[in-house]
């Protein structure tokens, strides 16, 4: 899977967009102004670190312990939150579905006000 493929799939999410907030890398993908998803497309350090809950990111690192571990530029706190994945050879589906997972984690951390006018708004 290419970097491309993975920033327009990234971008076929409602209302998510692509920032830089940290320069040049990573290239992170958001929703309502939350990071959802950060892409290191270097070849040779090929990435992407995700949003996760606490559960569903350590389930996560025992399944593929030599392709994901803990966000690896996160602070002590944030990095049960977050995992970082390695691409080569990683299988697309199990990728989709993380970013999907992703972008459903950082949703569903707003107030069901706001989520209820992103689920609208996407015809939900």
């Amino acid at each position: 899977m290419t970097a491309e493929d993975i920033k327009a799939y990234c971008l076929s999410k409602h209302k998510a967009c692509e920032a830089y907030p940290f320069g040049k890398v990573p290239v992170c993908y958001k929703l309502n102004d939350k990071i959802f998803a950060q892409l290191y497309p270097d070849e040779g350090n090929y990435k992407i670190t995700l949003k996760c809950t606490a559960d569903a990111a350590q389930f996560y690192r025992m399944v593929y312990p030599d392709k994901i571990m803990e966000g690896y530029h996160c602070s002590k706190v944030q990095k049960p939150y977050w995992n970082t994945i390695y691409l080569d050879d990683f299988p697309e589906k199990e990728l989709y579905n993380m970013i999907d997972f992703a972008y459903d984690t950082v949703l569903h951390g707003f107030s069901k006000k706001v989520q209820k006018q992103i689920l609208e708004e996407a015809g939900k």
